[in-house]
């Protein structure tokens, strides 16, 4: 079935490759960026000239996470187009690397907007819509940092993908009844075929990070980097994740499951996770509220 879905963040990196595999799959996608007229004008001409070329019914959408009446103005320009809204990516996310606490709190804080407030500004777009069509699917790109391998000087970064991850999973028992889904894709950390470590934020408090790299922690940056690197295996490609994306939103209605792990690098955090969520739905079970644990219908209108 055919669906129509909106994407954040996918000027680059995951959100761009899972934006091209959706639309691939036949798929209507609306890849959401900002600056569309300005500095990402070549992506929308890329994302344009991919559509040509395959066939496929991608379009870009100007959207500024970290704005509100950005977001409700690409909302309503897909559900005036299509009359509706099937699934929302929550993609869109920002890096940074280097000592925690070098980073200023506004720093956080803007992270934190990004990676987690930005979620909440879609789904205040977008979840009046799905729950009036009494059905959907909201997806998360999450990581296995909230739970996995935390090596040190991306503690901002993991901070707010924990928070996020929090959210989504409140989400889910508060969406069920409304016929909505939750699936959590829980990438691991691909060094490379994405831009988030090249293009990751730096710490402002220059003297407190000098410290850090003249004390004994000099070089540190460079071992975590190889590290990395090295539990990597050759080979591990990002497009796996744009992939899993594809197959959850193919599967039928009610059958979606609550988390999927692409993470080459196996970090443990597919352990942790999997008692987190146990622990879930053994307690809504106890409190009555097992319910909310799938959808209330087993399919959805339009299946």
């Amino acid at each position: 079935m055919k669906s129509v879905i909106v994407i954040t963040g996918a000027s680059s990196g995951f959100g761009a490759l899972t934006a091209r595999e959706l639309a691939k799959a036949g798929h209507t996608v609306y890849a959401g960026m900002r600056e569309t007229a300005g500095r990402n004008a070549p992506q929308v001409e890329d994302a344009r000239k991919f559509a040509t070329d395959n066939k496929a019914d991608l379009r870009t959408v100007e959207m500024d996470v970290q704005s509100q009446d950005s977001v409700d103005k690409a909302i309503q320009a897909i559900v005036t187009e299509h009359g509706r809204l099937d699934v929302v990516i929550h993609n869109a996310g920002h890096m940074v690397f280097g000592p925690a606490e070098s980073f200023t709190p506004e720093q956080l804080a803007e992270l934190y907007d990004v990676n987690v407030l930005s979620t909440q500004r879609v789904n205040r777009a977008a979840l009046p819509i799905l729950r009036k069509q009494g059905t959907g699917l909201v997806l998360w790109i999450g990581s296995t940092s909230t739970r996995g391998g935390t090596p040190p000087y991306l503690a901002p970064y993991f901070a707010a993908k924990a928070g996020m991850d929090a959210l989504a999973v409140s989400y889910a028992g508060e969406l069920s009844r409304w016929n909505i889904e939750t699936t959590i894709i829980v990438p691991g950390a691909y060094t490379s075929g994405t831009n988030h470590f090249a293009h990751a934020g730096h710490p402002k408090d220059k003297d407190r990070l000098a410290e850090y790299d003249n004390g004994p922690t000099s070089g540190l940056d460079k071992e975590i980097m190889a590290g990395l690197q090295s539990v990597s295996p050759e080979g591990a490609d990002v497009i796996e994740v744009a992939r899993a994306v594809v197959k959850v939103v193919d599967m039928p209605f009610g059958t979606r499951p609550f988390r999927v792990h692409i993470d080459p690098a196996d970090d443990g955090a597919h352990v942790v996770n999997a008692v987190a969520d146990r622990i879930r739905v053994e307690f809504l079970h106890n409190i009555g509220l097992q319910d909310l644990l799938k959808p209330t219908t087993a399919h959805s209108p339009r299946s």
